[in-house]
């Protein structure tokens, strides 16, 4: 096993390295396992995009 691979999909994911090393190997697979969630394809993109449109903040 590569477990720095390991860490770092865990971290990808949000996770904390003490939580990925506390995963079993049901919740791992069902973490990294392809098709566990909606995928986004460009209309779903755009319609983010467009109801969250990236605003240029500026200092005063």
């Amino acid at each position: 096993m590569n477990w720095a691979s390991i860490l770092r999909l865990g971290l990808a994911l949000g996770l904390r390295p003490h939580e990925v090393w506390r995963l079993s190997l049901t919740e791992w697979r069902a973490l990294t396992e392809a098709g566990v969630g909606p995928t986004l394809d460009r209309a779903g993109l755009e319609a983010l995009r467009q109801r969250f449109p990236d605003t240029k903040e500026t200092s005063s």
